[in-house]
């Protein structure tokens, strides 16, 4: 009985807080689906009259949107190839030959990941603007590398220990240098680790919002700095606003719902030490 009661308990506990994290995103979907009209009357109603695409349609005339994902998408993609890349390198060094250097610098890597993103918004702005890239996609590609790096190197780190040393010595009999084992052999088996750090890596760069806000003005001005361009002094296009919120974020959390096997599998890898 005791043991039924504590189900229910666990069962009630987690649907109040799926509904709690759905709710304002049920009713952001809900509102890009009202007519242009009903998004913005007062009072706010949660359920459309009627269902329409319009704010889909409208958003385009409104701002160029698709010019502000293709812009998310291309510094998104390269900062995160390049991220992984580094990152999953290092982190193998790291592994494979333990020295007090390497120590040192995995904790100055996990400094410069506590440090807050705002604190070194202006130093990385005034760089940028130095080399002459302000509002390019490499500033962008260079300022969100710089920050996933470190992030890549800690997640990487715990999947390379967990793979066992006799993998990389056998490699060597065989005849391969470190490269080789690394890339023939390490690679195909940490593939868990490297999709989960590719996903999260991929995240942080699509969803930023400061540097994006700073590094670009309109060549390079990314989604979520576009999406915020509904909002002026002077009017508010909620309902173009919210169709364009649901562009953004739906893509990703199908992306996300395809490949989590590979990140609760890479969690699990990351997780065990041998």
């Amino acid at each position: 009985m005791k043991k039924r009661l504590w189900l229910l308990f666990v069962i009630s506990l987690t649907c109040i807080l799926a509904m709690l994290f759905l709710g304002p995103y049920v009713y952001l979907l809900l509102t890009s689906l009202k007519p242009s009209t009903e998004a913005v009357s007062a009072p706010p109603t949660f359920w459309p009259s009627t269902f329409s695409f319009e704010n889909y349609r409208n958003m385009f005339d409104y701002l160029p949107v698709g010019k502000y994902f293709a812009n998310s998408l291309i510094t998104a993609i390269t900062s995160t190839f390049i991220s992984v890349l580094l990152g999953s390198m290092a982190a193998y060094g790291i592994s494979r030959f333990t020295s007090v250097t390497g120590k040192y610098f995995l904790l100055f890597t996990l400094v410069i990941r506590m440090v807050p993103m705002i604190s070194i918004a202006i130093p990385m702005y005034m760089i940028i603007k130095n080399m002459g890239l302000i509002d390019t996609h490499l500033a962008l590609v260079f300022v969100y590398t710089s920050v996933n790096v470190p992030f890549a190197i800690w997640l990487m780190i715990g999947f390379f220990d967990s793979i066992p040393k006799e993998f990389d010595e056998a490699a060597r009999i065989d005849g391969c240098s470190w490269l080789g084992s690394f890339i023939r052999v390490i690679i195909p088996v940490s593939l868990p680790g490297l999709a989960t750090t590719a996903i999260f890596t991929f995240m942080l760069a699509w969803n930023d919002f400061l540097f994006a806000l700073l590094m670009t003005s309109t060549n390079a001005k990314t989604a979520t700095v576009g999406i915020s361009e509904f909002l002026t002094a002077y009017n508010l296009d909620l309902g173009p606003m919210t169709a364009a919120a649901v562009s953004f974020s739906l893509p990703v959390m199908i992306f996300s719902l395809f490949v989590q096997r590979y990140i609760v599998s890479g969690m699990t890898l990351g997780a065990v030490k041998e």
